[in-house]
């Protein structure tokens, strides 16, 4: 999808406004286009479409909601419906032009219209009957600025990104393939990467991510990214965590198929977030000292799988009773955790499809999240959440969860019962960190069977922009 600046608008256009009695003079409707406007809007509709022949007009009624970001998400959803108007009559390029009193509306329009727009066809043997016509989004020139429409472009190619990754299936994306996908990232950004292989993770003593690994075929990874500006605002790395469970049986602990393995490729849905992110942040050239890191591995109940009731010595040097190898993803994060111990970080981030309570809890509709970090970080990122809808729920960390995974015969174990899962998980987490933290649990919207609104099915990208927008207000008070 290309986003650009145009000073002439094409034959097709969508024009935004605030007011029915715009309509004619901004779209230069006739008295009978601008009757028919006037009309479906009275019938509560916020969407007309109007057939010149020679191309199309498409006028929306930006409707004020209760809050500006549930306005701003209006927005995004009329975006999405002009993305499917302009399929549905094979139109390539679109210019959006923005009428009405709020600044950005054509901007929140086009980020909608371009996120419906992702298709993942490389399967398919029909791929250029399926693919989408609409290949271009243009602004006017009073409707976005270069830098905006740049940056939107920069988002928008990183949520594809990611959601292409999470798309891809096991016999495509393995952990060795999933580094070189970052390494690849890392190249056409221009952000550092390192990747650790087998014979290093095993030097490392990274007991974790090696636990998980050993049911597997396939060799783990751990990928270290890393991007520095000239001049970056934190004198201290921001680190980003994201598991990378390319495929997750839950080991030995088996999953039953119907509707929980079935969708297993999307467990490394925080290594494609917080790697995409990274792309963007190269890409945008943000002030800021980031560094990303990513355990990768299948989980599989083969060969010399971990077993529960095993003990497993941790990189850190902590020992972790395994009592459900479904439990995963925190044994990986939890190495990755201690080791930007070696950065004393200003701040970490972990993002994880990490519960099925998690997402028992909020759905689809939100992130959980939990963490030490300063109540302002907390705030910043509320606030960011709200901004790209992209919410959050914020748990508790309370002491009583933290005795739920004590064990008898280890320093801790690596679940704790049948109550407050997403918490317990959380705790285990904390156990690996002694620095301003918070953990983002995704499992809940990182992968949509069905298509809704801007959200293709499949991978979503979910929590991209939320992070993307706190970083890029990051330290501005």
């Amino acid at each position: 999808m290309e986003i650009r600046i145009v000073q002439r608008a094409g034959n097709n256009q969508a024009f935004i406004i605030d007011d029915i009695q715009k309509a004619a003079s901004v779209a230069g409707l006739s008295k009978e286009e601008a009757s028919f406007v006037s009309a479906t809007f009275g019938n509560d509709q916020s969407f007309v479409t109007i057939n010149r022949y020679k191309g199309f007009a498409f006028i929306i009624l930006m409707k004020p909601k209760k809050t500006d970001w549930q306005t701003a998400e209006s927005l995004r959803k009329s975006g999405a419906e002009l993305q499917a108007v302009c399929n549905k009559y094979k139109i390539q390029d679109i210019t959006i032009t923005n009428a009405s009193g709020l600044a950005n509306a054509g901007l929140l329009v086009a980020e909608g219209t371009a996120l419906a727009n992702y298709q993942f066809l490389k399967y398919r043997t029909e791929a250029k009957k399926l693919a989408n016509s609409l290949q271009k989004i243009s602004f006017t020139k009073d409707t976005s600025t270069v830098k905006d429409a740049t940056q939107l472009q920069i988002t928008v190619d990183a949520i594809y990104k990611a959601r292409t990754l999470v798309n891809e299936p096991l016999n495509s994306l393995s952990a060795v393939q999933l580094a070189r996908e970052i390494a690849a990232m890392g190249k056409a950004a221009g952000f550092k990467v390192t990747t650790l292989t087998k014979p290093q993770i095993v030097k490392e003593k990274m007991g974790g991510l090696l636990a998980v690994n050993r049911g597997s075929i396939q060799p783990p990874t751990f990928s270290v990214m890393e991007y520095v500006p000239r001049k970056p605002l934190n004198k201290k790395p921001i680190v980003l965590v994201g598991k990378g469970i390319v495929y997750d049986t839950g080991g030995l602990s088996l999953k039953p198929t119907a509707n929980s393995m079935d969708k297993m490729k999307s467990d490394m849905s925080g290594a494609a977030l917080v790697s995409s992110t990274m792309y963007a942040i190269a890409k945008l050239q943000l002030p800021l000292h980031v560094i990303a890191l990513v355990p990768a591995t299948d989980n599989r109940p083969g060969q010399e799988a971990y077993t529960p009731g095993d003990v497993i010595t941790m990189y850190s040097g902590a020992t972790v009773e395994v009592l459900n190898t479904d439990a995963e993803g925190r044994m990986i994060l939890a190495d990755a955790l201690h080791w930007a111990k070696r950065y004393k970080p200003e701040l970490v981030l972990d993002f994880a499809t990490l519960t099925g309570a998690a997402s028992a809890a909020v759905g689809e509709h939100g992130i959980v999240c939990m963490g030490t970090a300063p109540e302002q970080t907390k705030q910043a990122f509320a606030s960011s959440g709200f901004r790209q809808y992209e919410r959050l729920v914020e748990y508790p960390l309370w002491d009583e969860y933290g005795d739920q995974i004590k064990s008898d015969v280890a320093d801790i174990k690596n679940v704790g019962g049948a109550t407050g899962g997403a918490i317990t998980a959380g705790k285990f987490l904390q156990h690996f960190t002694d620095y301003p933290w918070m953990h983002f649990d995704i499992a809940g919207v990182s992968f949509f069977s069905g298509k809704k609104g801007y959200h293709t099915t499949g991978g979503t990208g979910y929590g991209i922009k939320m992070l993307l927008d706190f970083l890029t207000n990051y330290g501005k008070g």
